[in-house]
């Protein structure tokens, strides 16, 4: 069961610049910071709030380190902006299951591993009336940290 908006991810072209922004106008902070090799990006995880289940909602912002990663390639053909809507649910593999089962292609046969060591996949955009959408399980420590 999707249990919360997890994070927006956010394409840009400068992490740094860009997390400024969100700090300098929203007094957003970094929560967690690192590179995904296999995504092909350097990312920053801005904390929003908390949530009822007791994890947490995030902006994403996804700065790619390759030109050949899907964030690179988004944003030459799109330019910055949303990337993806993420749900949060403590089944990723269940969750997906359920949803392929009603015709929706997951682009992932195995959740991989995503930011702060979460399990992830991805639903296909034009199955989701145009979103990419990113299904999550965060990490056992992630979501006690969260909660903090």
């Amino acid at each position: 069961m999707l249990t919360r908006i997890d994070h927006i991810g956010i394409a840009c072209f400068d992490l740094d610049a860009t997390v400024e922004f969100y700090r300098a106008t929203y007094g957003f902070e970094v929560h967690h910071c690192e590179v995904n090799e296999e995504q092909g990006v350097r990312e920053a995880m801005l904390r929003i709030n908390g949530t009822d289940d007791g994890g947490a909602t995030y902006l994403q912002l996804l700065e790619p380190i390759r030109e050949d990663s899907a964030v690179g390639k988004w944003l030459a053909k799109n330019g910055e902006g949303v990337h993806h809507v993420a749900f949060g649910t403590a089944d990723v593999d269940g969750d997906a299951e359920a949803i392929r089962d009603k015709g929706v292609r997951v682009l992932y046969e195995q959740p991989r591993r995503g930011s702060m060591d979460s399990r992830i996949t991805f639903l296909h955009p034009k199955d989701c009336h145009g979103v990419l959408t990113e299904l999550v399980t965060s990490a056992p420590a992630a979501e006690e940290d969260a909660g903090h």
